[in-house]
């Protein structure tokens, strides 16, 4: 069976500052951000030939062409749900390069919603179908929907808000070694954790992701050439999407189990291709606009069985030395919110060697994409 193994790789990084409000447009960061990656890796931008983005994208490839001073580009893509496109974006372009469409992809995010609106204040807009049955009776935002989610999960595997806490924590503790963090040396407490105002119960202010305003980009190459660029390659080594049976977004009524979200149906497909399994994974990257996507990812992507999330963040599991350091960049909770695209960027790092929690001799990093929503993930390896 022809797969994707191996058969590109992340040859350039890039990334604007992350802060609650930056002045400049989301086009100027998204171009900041790629022409940033370009230069990590070595690469003129006319030699770009290929884009990959979000469809929630604002600033779209033909203004980013023009402004970064591509050649003609033969091959350009955008993938739905949110964050859940972010690791979608990386497969399309290895399929591009690997299938000869294109030589040079680049990969980015461009967001302000820091200073930005937010998406569920448009009353202008119809709802989508499955949202007239829901927004108008309370869920509303997405902490909302998650909060039903992890209310749930409380009730069926007796995970409580401490287990909630050991993610934030760890994610906070990345987040102060990393002066790129909007949250670099703001330390947090379970005393702050408990007592912070409700966001949708039980989910508290620290259970939420940050509101961020920022850019981030990746620049993908065949293996043969990443070998001949400026950084160390770090290789594609397994793509997946996932969109299972019977699926509502974020809440996900229909399915047997609600609970058994994306991440599960992107899982198989990801493990099937891969050389080795979750065992094998010396840190991970797991999507976390809220908390208890971790706990629910976990269990998706194998590191545990079925309603053993919550107690797997036991005991420093999720810490730097724990069984699977993650976020080690501080993520969505304490890096900054771009979509999930920082985390992909913090899995080179760590295959670099150039994390600023750096796990030792690291070779393989799994980075995921949003659980709740129609997802992506990606196995990275040196």
């Amino acid at each position: 069976m022809a797969t994707l193994k191996d058969k590109t790789a992340i040859a350039g990084i890039g990334q604007t500052r992350f802060a609650k409000h930056l002045p400049e447009s989301e086009k100027t960061l998204a171009c900041r951000a790629i022409v940033a990656a370009l230069d990590d890796a070595g690469i003129a931008a006319s030699e770009v030939d290929a884009f990959a983005s979000y469809t929630m994208e604002e600033t779209d490839e033909v203004e980013v062409a023009k402004s970064i001073g591509a050649g003609d580009v033969t091959f350009f893509s955008k993938v739905g749900y949110g964050g859940g496109g972010s690791c979608a974006t990386l497969a399309h372009l290895a399929a591009a390069v690997a299938t000869g469409q294109a030589s040079v992809g680049v990969a980015w995010r461009s967001r302000k919603r820091g200073s930005g609106p937010r998406p569920w204040k448009n009353t202008a807009v119809q709802l989508p179908t499955p949202a007239q049955w829901t927004r108008p009776y309370g869920l509303l935002r997405p902490a909302d929907e998650i909060g039903m989610l992890a209310r749930r999960y409380m009730h069926e595997y007796g995970a409580t808000r401490d287990h909630l806490f050991n993610v934030a924590l760890a994610c906070r503790n990345r987040a102060n070694q990393n002066p790129d963090a909007v949250m670099y040396e703001r330390p947090l407490t379970r005393d702050m954790y408990m007592t912070s105002r409700w966001i949708s119960e039980p989910l508290c202010l620290f259970d939420n992701c940050l509101e961020t305003d920022g850019a981030l980009a990746c620049v993908i190459v065949s293996a043969e050439r990443a070998r001949d660029c400026r950084q160390k390659p770090v290789y594609l080594h397994s793509v997946a999407q996932g969109l299972p049976a019977q699926h509502h977004g974020m809440v996900n009524y229909w399915n047997d189990d609600p609970l058994t979200g994306p991440a599960w149906a992107a899982a198989r497909q990801l493990w099937k291709q891969a050389d080795f399994g979750p065992d094998d994974v010396d840190v991970a990257q797991i999507y976390d606009a809220f908390t208890p996507l971790i706990p629910l990812s976990l269990e998706g992507y194998g590191f545990c069985g079925r309603g053993e999330g919550a107690a797997f963040t036991e005991g420093g599991a999720l810490e730097s030395g724990g069984r699977l350091p993650i976020n080690t960049g501080g993520g969505g909770l304490s890096e900054g919110y771009v979509h999930g695209f920082n985390l992909i960027n913090e899995g080179v790092k760590q295959l670099r060697g150039v994390s600023t929690a750096q796990v030792a001799d690291a070779s393989t990093c799994l980075v995921t994409a949003g659980e709740g929503v129609p997802t992506s993930a990606v196995l990275l390896r040196s």
